[in-house]
């Protein structure tokens, strides 16, 4: 039973990505007893996961922590992404954010916390380098389940 589940996709999703999928995966999980979502909260795939997490609330108890790599990292999207980003954020139980201001590292950071703790890894990877794809790496070194999209 995995009761810890971090999250990871790319930014840029393709047309043909399957929102239900990754709806489903996120639902199968909760039913087999997941209590706590960790969210990087970068545009794409974290975003889209956290919407289907506050769908599925409609249905199911758990929590959702917002893992934030520095203070003002929503100020950075778009305007109608920034208003997004708010929404669901205040849909979180928890925000955890790892640094005050921009610093280099601070998105692996970011992927290193959400995977410390973590019982699975829930991604969405199509390429074989970037955060997305080291996240998935580190997750293998520390013997954490990876659960993959297709």
């Amino acid at each position: 039973m995995y009761e810890i589940c971090a999250l990871t996709g790319h930014r840029d999703l393709p047309e043909n990505f399957s929102v239900n999928a990754l709806y489903d995966a996120l639902e199968e999980l909760i039913r087999g007893g997941c209590r706590l979502f960790r969210c990087g909260m970068a545009r794409g795939f974290d975003l889209t996961a956290l919407q289907c997490l506050v769908d599925l609330r409609q249905k199911y108890r758990f929590f959702i922590e917002a893992c934030i790599p520095y203070a003002g990292h929503g100020n950075t999207f778009p305007p109608a992404e920034k208003k997004q980003y708010r929404t669901l954020l205040s849909w979180c139980d928890k925000s955890t954010v790892l640094y005050p201001a921009y610093t280099r590292g601070c998105y692996l950071a970011r992927d290193r916390y959400m995977v410390d703790g973590a019982d699975i890894l829930l991604a969405y990877c199509t390429r074989e380098s970037g955060g997305t794809a080291y996240t998935i790496k580190y997750a293998r070194e520390q013997g954490v389940p990876v659960q993959m999209l297709s």
